[in-house]
């Protein structure tokens, strides 16, 4: 499917969602609320079959947070990006490592560096930085004094 077929399929499933448009691939905007049902269409429904997520991170717009997600199908050769904005506060979304395996380490990476609560994931827990760590160094406002990162 090209880009215009799958906003169309894609508008059918979910009416809500919201397109960007230019760029190589789809970039399709949702509420984070409509992530859990809609991520098991993406990848169960013939002609999208999207079973491949290749790249899960978060963008830090210092006003809220940015889940961001690509999604290939290796069966048709296509590619979208979803995006979900979260409250910078207080920022979760729901886990998709039940749908797509490889989401397990990145959710936990984007937990320890952004500060993302992934509901439902089975070992939401640091990988590199101690427990006892403070903050959450890929974020704007993260300050080091030690090593002197201001962003």
């Amino acid at each position: 499917m090209n880009n215009e077929e799958l906003k169309i399929k894609i508008a059918e499933l979910l009416p809500s969602a919201s397109f960007e448009e230019g760029g190589e691939w789809l970039n399709i905007q949702i509420q984070p609320i409509e992530w859990l049902p809609f991520d098991g269409q993406l990848r169960n429904t013939a002609g999208l079959d999207f079973d491949y997520l290749f790249c899960l991170t978060c963008v830090d717009w210092k006003t809220h947070l940015t889940m961001v997600y690509h999604l290939s199908s290796t069966v048709h050769r296509h590619t979208i990006v979803i995006k979900a904005n979260l409250d910078r506060n207080d920022p979760v979304i729901e886990t998709v490592c039940d749908i797509w395996r490889t989401a397990e380490f990145h959710e936990r990476e984007t937990f320890e560096l952004f500060g993302v609560k992934f509901h439902n994931h089975p070992d939401l827990r640091r990988l590199i930085l101690t427990d006892d760590f403070d903050g959450y160094p890929l974020r704007k406002d993260f300050e080091d004094p030690i090593n002197m990162i201001k962003l």
